[in-house]
């Protein structure tokens, strides 16, 4: 009898017979009942190692109260985190043989088991130094961090009972107190707690970082006793080699350089972004007060992409250093609630609020406010303070200090003025980019901008927010100006290129084309969508092509497809109708670049159909 059929045939029997309260309450029975569970779980896990085995190797241990706590234990299990349980249990008690054997199976060294924490954190806690050196050897993330908090609260998470996560933690950290927070712990965050000088040692030697802060905002030297001094000092030369670091790396790669890989155009915009940024990295900054910025410009030119791109930058994961929030949910009073928490006595107390959880955890993120206009003024109000003093207070009235964190707004306002004066704002990027590079700075791009601000831009914004306070918490106003000609064809050519490996990916098709199907594409730009309208334009006129000849059998694996412009004989209007415009014409070069049959496609009058000649 398989191992998987017997733990639910376990399950069932406990759903027939004995009542979920009646399960609960036998397992805090006593002593023997949680014996009993231990023994039950352990012979269940020894026996996968076995070929053969009967139910009698379960009756001892499932003996009375211990039947019950079998069940309760067995649904909590599941096949497919039975392999990280296991190797956790293993690097606990420093069983080499079953880790190796796991990790000869596919088992990730560095999955997670189901509450949170990593093989190699409790390696780290037990001091099993065979067990760490070889789960480092196999690429263990040393700085990992825990993702178990408390029983409580990971029982209410996981709809478990408390007693049963509290068995599931002491099987690998026993001996640790039970109520204890230790969300975000690393390896040395453990090794330190024990006062390991080994374990502490190996650790250091991987490269385990001894700046990094746990959920409460403690670094690893602040848990230790004896190995203190040796910890801090580490923590010290580890922070001096880091900014080192980072500083020759921003010599070598500037941010502008970064921003310009994944932004096309706005050098106006990265410029201002880059310089603030470049202030705070070097310590040329307020430290009292965050950075704000608001992005001001028509819809689709690159303004989320340049807070995603700052937050990379900064934080590399975007997962945890980025925060979006879409103002336009925030039109109504009620809704501030949402952002802070709901107030004492009201519903959602306890969930807390949609920005003050998530700065909570991460409070240096990169924080994006989508379209601020659309949120109600009460919105703005909270907002106030955040921006002031970098704190916030959540609705269960805890401060969250958030100094350090980087504020981006984004509006569409006055948007058709800074189109309007694109050309003066274009040269004036370009002469501030210039200036950077002779190291001359020149007084009179600082006035044009700020003249421009002040007398197109400023009083579009009062009338609108209706507030000088709130506008004076503003650090930078950024502008970003519609696409030129030359913009527009390097927006077309990335466009297709993300086609053309999509394609390559996907089909095993080849796609090339010629520089005057750039120009032909670039023509479908709308100003009022930005790079969407030609990520439409490029859709319409070459995939709906492709995925039609690619439907109908026309094109195949190994295919090369070219595609080019065909230009009309006419090119007035006829009997009043419309001007013939140029189309974008495919050819099928066969399945290699040296294959002489060619056979035309043209798009025709029906863009979505290939036209065979």
């Amino acid at each position: 009898m398989s191992t998987g059929k017997l733990l639910n045939a376990f399950k069932n029997i406990g759903r027939q017979i004995y009542p979920l309260k009646i399960i609960r309450a036998n397992t805090i029975c006593g002593c023997l009942v949680q014996k009993s569970r231990n023994l039950a779980v352990h012979r269940v896990r020894r026996s996968r190692d076995q070929e053969n085995f009967t139910n009698k190797d379960f009756l001892l241990p499932l003996f009375g109260g211990g039947l019950l706590a079998f069940i309760n234990i067995a649904n909590c299990f599941s096949d497919s985190k039975r392999n990280a349980e296991d190797l956790c249990k293993a690097a606990s008690e420093d069983d080499l043989y079953v880790i190796k054997r796991l990790v000869a199976k596919g088992v990730d060294v560095n999955s997670k088991h189901p509450l949170g924490w990593s093989a190699i954190h409790a390696a780290a806690f037990s001091g099993n130094s065979k067990a760490m050196k070889y789960l480092i050897e196999k690429g263990a993330d040393v700085n990992v961090c825990d993702e178990y908090t408390s029983p409580y609260k990971i029982a209410s998470h996981k709809r478990m009972h408390v007693l049963d996560v509290v068995m599931l933690r002491e099987e690998c950290f026993d001996g640790l107190k039970r109520n204890a927070d230790f969300s975000k712990f690393t390896p040395l965050h453990y090794a330190s707690l024990r006062d390991d000088y080994e374990t502490v040692k190996l650790l250091l030697d991987a490269g385990a970082d001894p700046t990094m802060k746990d959920g409460r905002g403690y670094v690893p030297y602040e848990y230790a006793d004896q190995l203190k001094p040796l910890l801090k000092d580490k923590f010290n030369e580890f922070g001096v080699k880091k900014e080192e670091r980072e500083a020759e790396e921003r010599r070598r790669f500037p941010i502008e350089q970064r921003f310009r890989e994944a932004i096309v155009g706005q050098e106006g915009a990265i410029n201002a972004v880059a310089s603030a940024v470049r202030r705070r990295d070097n310590g040329w900054y307020d430290e009292e007060h965050p950075l704000v910025f608001l992005f001001l410009g028509s819809s689709g030119i690159g303004k989320t992409e340049l807070a995603k791109q700052l937050a990379k930058y900064l934080h590399k994961d975007l997962n945890k250093g980025f925060i979006r929030l879409d103002m336009s949910e925030y039109q109504e009073k009620h809704e501030v609630a949402k952002l802070i928490g709901a107030p004492p006595g009201y519903i959602g107390h306890d969930q807390g609020g949609q920005l003050t959880k998530k700065l909570k955890q991460f409070p240096k993120a990169v924080v994006l406010f989508d379209e601020v206009d659309k949120a109600h003024p009460d919105v703005l109000t909270v907002l106030l303070q955040l921006f002031d003093e970098g704190r916030l207070t959540d609705g269960h009235g805890k401060t969250i200090e958030c100094k350090d964190a980087i504020f981006v707004m984004t509006s569409n306002l006055a948007s058709e003025d800074i189109a309007n004066h694109a050309i003066q704002l274009r040269a004036m990027a370009k002469k501030i980019t210039h200036d950077k590079m002779t190291n001359e700075i020149q007084d009179e791009n600082i006035t044009l901008g700020r003249v421009f601000k002040e007398r197109v831009v400023y009083p579009i914004l009062k009338r609108h927010f209706q507030r000088d306070e709130f506008l004076g918490r503003i650090s930078e106003f950024v502008y970003f100006l519609p696409f030129s000609r030359s913009e527009l064809s390097q927006l077309v050519s990335k466009e297709l290129n993300v086609w053309a490996e999509r394609a390559k990916r996907k089909h095993s098709i080849e796609l090339q084309w010629d520089n005057d199907v750039l120009d032909i594409l670039a023509d479908g730009y709308d100003v009022h969508y930005g790079a969407r309208s030609i990520k439409h334009e490029v859709e319409r006129k070459v995939v709906n092509q492709l995925a039609a000849a690619h439907e109908r059998g026309l094109i195949k694996a190994k295919s090369v497809v070219q595609l080019s412009v065909d230009y009309p004989n006419i090119t007035v209007p006829i009997d009043g109708g419309d001007e013939l415009k140029p189309s974008i014409k495919m050819k099928l070069l066969g399945e290699s670049k040296d294959d002489p049959q060619v056979i035309s496609m043209s798009d025709g009058v029906d863009d979505e159909r290939p036209i065979f000649f």
